[in-house]
């Protein structure tokens, strides 16, 4: 029996699903499994191959964003976690390893539409102590600004200032 740890009505994490689990989360309702987990990580896990097979047979849709441990925020990483939670059809259950990179990417791209403080809360509700998270979250909060305030290369040279009056009237 696998071990899935809610954190929404939409959303729970676990740690590596073997291939009966699959048909076990379609019975338990979610519609959507989304692997976190990159591909060779360890010799006795499912490859993606493997995995999207029992995602099919068991009815469910099956996503692969493999994600590094040190790449836990990086932008298409959360941006791709963000997409997938809110165009699912139902339930989505993140799985990794041991569930906690499924927790923390999760937390980044819902941080990017709810209040960080309640992020926290609804970790530390489902037993994840990663307030040192913090000012990650609070990054990927404030995500909209920092890239939308980036330069445009594309500006145009200033416009002259107008010739001085006493050269207009000479014109």
């Amino acid at each position: 029996m696998i071990a899935i740890t809610p954190l929404t009505p939409d959303a729970a994490v676990s740690a590596a699903l073997t291939e009966a689990d699959f048909a076990e989360a379609a019975a338990r309702g979610f519609e959507t499994v989304l692997n976190v987990r990159p591909d060779g990580e360890a010799t006795d896990q499912l490859t993606t191959a493997l995995a999207k097979r029992a995602a099919a047979a068991a009815g469910l849709e099956y996503v692969h964003i493999p994600t590094h441990k040190y790449e836990l925020f990086a932008d298409d990483i959360v941006s791709g976690v963000a997409h997938v939670l809110a165009s699912a059809q139902g339930p989505v259950l993140v799985y990794c390893a041991s569930g906690q990179r499924a927790a923390i990417v999760w937390a980044a791209a819902a941080a990017r539409t709810v209040a960080v403080n309640d992020v926290l809360a609804t970790l530390t509700t489902a037993g994840f102590d990663f307030d040192f998270l913090r000012d990650d979250l609070e990054a990927q909060a404030d995500r909209a600004r920092w890239t939308t305030a980036k330069p445009d290369k594309t500006t145009a040279a200033p416009t002259p200032a107008p010739a001085p009056s006493s050269a207009r009237a000479a014109a």
